[in-house]
């Protein structure tokens, strides 16, 4: 039964990215580890952004000054 737990910082991320995020990686560990996808698990967990850090600083404040995840 795999188990696979992801974790996000709290920033509007949507429930259909979520939802691409669950089946995504359900058919991955489906297609790689021939898993049944009814016995896979997936949990994502959005932490605050006060309550994740970074280079030592909360990641609110590195949010504050500009400094952000998305792709260049």
């Amino acid at each position: 039964m795999p188990y696979v737990k992801i974790e996000l910082t709290r920033e509007g991320i949507t429930r259909e990215q979520k939802q691409k995020l669950i089946s995504g990686i359900t058919g991955l560990i489906t297609e790689v580890l021939n898993k049944d996808p009814h016995l896979t698990h997936i949990v994502i967990q959005e932490i605050e952004l006060d309550n994740w850090g970074y280079a030592g600083e909360q990641t609110s404040i590195l949010r504050e000054k500009g400094i952000t995840a998305d792709k260049k």
